[in-house]
């Protein structure tokens, strides 16, 4: 019966622990833009001053700026930018009245987008300064072409004209 008591105990209160709900940016996620913060937020409401963050860059060096804020279950912390590509390290210690410290970790990948820097000025393509220019032949065969086309107009109403006078 003492064994059945103890057991229920300890079940009720590991039920009643703290334990992480969600994580931003998402555990194991993949970014391609840069997070301007970690967030955690647990189930239960955490002490304002006794948290602990770290986010660590690829090489081991941090990239947080020290400054944890702590709004009920939630704790923030900000990050420098991030310009390096690869595995983002967040480690936490979080800490809730009443209940054991909840420690862990979790990763999230940034892919720094990729910045093409030209080696060479890249060359301004110019224009010819005469790129209309023809040849003088084609300008008199042209108006040569609107001239007959005048006269042909002319002679056509004439024509008609002469036809439908004619009725």
């Amino acid at each position: 019966m003492v064994l059945l008591i103890t057991l229920a105990y300890v079940g009720m209160s590991s039920a009643a622990s703290n334990s992480l709900i969600t994580t931003s940016p998402i555990s194991g996620s993949s970014l391609t833009i840069p997070p301007s913060s970690v967030t955690l937020t647990t189930q239960i409401p955490l002490i304002e001053d006794a948290n602990e963050m770290m986010v660590t860059d690829p090489s081991g060096i941090r990239v947080d700026d020290g400054t944890i804020a702590v709004n009920g279950a939630s704790a923030s912390i900000g990050l420098k930018p991030l310009t390096e590509s690869g595995i983002y390290r967040v480690s936490y210690t979080l800490f809730s009245e009443g209940e054991a410290p909840l420690q862990g970790s979790f990763t999230f990948n940034f892919s720094a987008p990729s910045v093409i820097t030209p080696s060479e000025p890249t060359p301004i393509p110019t224009v010819p300064e005469n790129p209309a220019s023809s040849s003088w032949g084609t300008n008199i065969f042209i108006i040569a072409l609107l001239i007959t086309a005048f006269f042909v107009l002319v002679g056509l109403s004439l024509y008609a004209r002469k036809l439908f006078r004619d009725r």
